[in-house]
């Protein structure tokens, strides 16, 4: 009996079992929105990646071949190798307590060029553009990095007068217990 549990031999029926397939449950995941539908344009083929870049994997449904499994879809990671129809990208994964860097070839297709990095490097050029100007004036410039917003500035509410003169009474909302009806 016993012996028989243990060995996890799948019943000889039919159908509904649980799927255990490489692509399950992207039924959704893997669809093209409408008038999205059919193969990559040109531009997909033609979009250069250099190692180092950073890309996000998303998946092509249309194209069968170098697809990524599901769980990358969606994730961004690094370019690390380039081959003929290929990138190799290095994601991190999360896997019982521990991050670990996956490295994974994934054809074009399923690859665009990730935007995360933009505002950093947009902020480094305006420093830079800001550093030139400065130099060129002869001033020093105290701080160039990001700082936290400050707290909005107080302000008195003024009451409006009605038809007759008379100032209105400020509306005061609170909270309104809750009563059970039974």
């Amino acid at each position: 009996e016993h012996a028989q549990a243990r060995d996890h031999q799948p019943k000889e029926t039919m159908g509904c079992g649980r799927a255990r397939g490489v692509r399950r449950n992207t039924r959704d995941m893997f669809s093209k929105a409408f008038g999205q539908k059919g193969l990559p344009s040109m531009s997909t083929y033609l979009a250069p990646y250099k190692v180092g870049d950073y890309v996000d994997i998303v998946v092509n449904g249309a194209i069968h071949k170098g697809m990524p499994y599901r769980y990358y879809h969606g994730r961004t990671g690094k370019v690390w190798n380039i081959t003929k129809s290929a990138l190799g990208v290095m994601v991190n994964k999360a896997v019982r307590g521990r991050i670990i860097s996956k490295r994974l070839h994934v054809r074009v297709e399923h690859v665009k060029a990730s935007r995360c990095t933009e505002e950093f490097k947009n902020r480094v050029k305006d420093n830079e553009k800001t550093k030139a100007l400065a130099k060129k004036a002869g001033k020093h410039i105290k701080i160039l990095k990001r700082l936290p917003k400050d707290p909005k500035p107080g302000f008195i509410v003024r009451v409006k007068k009605d038809v007759e003169g008379k100032k209105l009474q400020p509306a005061v909302m609170c909270a309104v217990p809750y009563e059970l009806l039974a």
